[in-house]
């Protein structure tokens, strides 16, 4: 496997965008090279910037629609379980007691599934890398788009939050700060507000009070967004009141 360049994550690191491992194996390449110090120190700064954006309060009128889109949520049936087959017993091999025949078999089994689980291991890591450094090239694109638009609005508990938007390229970015964890079981899930209707933009990270997430899906014309909390992996529409309503800046 290749190793990410640790030159493509300075974007990612800059919006904690990367897991703590990634994180503090970027901090000791940061330590001796100057350019990714410098290029972190000024995505820092544009990410800082955020925070300065007057907070304005969502319209009366967008979270009377959230309110009335809350209804029943479609309930995925369960997935069949597979079914079993039983193994039919084979010819004796030569000599060897089916008891040697079977720990062989075992062994083999498990030096082969080791192997597995370690090129998945290897597998997932290199693609958490790589959509890590998609995810941030994408955000500092909306971020420094000519035409990004930026509001931001309280969240209650002394959390702050804040949208960028860029129309040309059709994506939105969400900043929070000061965010209190989600109940046990549960996660904050983004929506954007297709003028009445509530279409997913994907979920937040647990245990992060602070992070910068690309909402998932074009902008499309929406008018708001808003996070609401939902059961551990999402709902297809909201199921709870929503803790924030935002106006998309135009």
């Amino acid at each position: 496997m290749t190793a990410t360049d640790p030159h493509q994550l300075t974007g990612a690191y800059a919006l904690h965008a990367l897991s703590d491992g990634e994180s503090e194996a970027f901090e000791r390449h940061l330590a001796g090279c100057e350019a990714c110090a410098q290029e972190t120190a000024e995505l820092r700064e544009t990410a800082a910037r955020l925070g300065l954006a007057m907070a304005a309060p969502p319209a009366p009128e967008l979270r009377a629609r959230v309110l009335r889109s809350i209804g029943a949520v479609r309930q995925q049936r369960p997935r069949p379980s597979v079914p079993v087959l039983p193994l039919r017993a084979g010819p004796r091999a030569g000599t060897l007691s089916r008891w040697a025949l079977a720990a062989c078999l075992a062994a083999v089994a498990a030096l082969g599934a080791t192997t597995v689980w370690q090129h998945e291991q290897a597998r997932d890591a290199r693609a958490r890398a790589d959509r890590a450094v998609r995810v941030s090239d994408e955000i500092a694109g909306v971020l420094a788009a000519p035409d990004a638009r930026t509001r931001a609005a309280a969240l209650g508990g002394g959390a702050t939050g804040t949208v960028t938007v860029s129309r040309s390229r059709d994506r939105a970015v969400f900043a929070v700060s000061g965010m209190a964890d989600a109940p046990s079981g549960k996660v904050y899930q983004l929506w954007f507000d297709d003028h009445g209707t509530m279409r997913s933009a994907g979920l937040m990270d647990r245990g992060r009070g602070r992070q910068t997430v690309l909402l998932e899906g074009a902008v499309d014309g929406a008018s708001g967004m808003g996070v609401t909390v939902e059961p551990s992996g999402g709902s297809e529409r909201p199921t709870s009141s929503p803790i924030a309503l935002m106006s998309l800046p135009g």
